[in-house]
């Protein structure tokens, strides 16, 4: 995805930047350390490799995701959190919160129990 020419505002390009399904799941898992593309696509039920590939690629070109790469066989690869995604994960994390609230409301506290969100 490339920075468009005009915006309305700077929310628009943040929203374009972490919009979808799974960039914000991906920078949610991303919080506690550097992760390889195998625990991430272990963690992120019902994503497909090539669909997190493209995920990430998105993330490291707008510089929220960081990527280390280590020689030797086979090849390792992890990913991490820049100061960028680190900021960004603030935001996330709000919205974790309300998604966990709205949850509850809804009668859902066995499913935030078993993800292990509240006790």
């Amino acid at each position: 995805m490339k920075i468009r020419e005009e915006y309305t505002c700077p929310l628009e390009l943040t929203h374009d930047i972490t919009k979808g399904k799974w960039k914000p799941i991906i920078l949610w898992q991303l919080r506690q350390s550097n992760i390889s593309l195998i625990t991430l696509e272990k963690n992120i039920k019902g994503i497909s490799q090539k669909m997190l590939i493209e995920q990430l690629k998105e993330l490291l070109d707008f510089g929220m995701v960081g990527k280390n790469t280590y020689e030797g066989y086979p090849l390792k690869v992890e990913y991490f959190l820049t100061e960028r995604g680190k900021k960004m994960l603030e935001a996330i994390t709000i919205m974790q919160h309300i998604g966990i609230d709205l949850m509850k409301e809804n009668g859902m506290e066995d499913v935030l129990k078993e993800k292990g969100l509240i006790d």
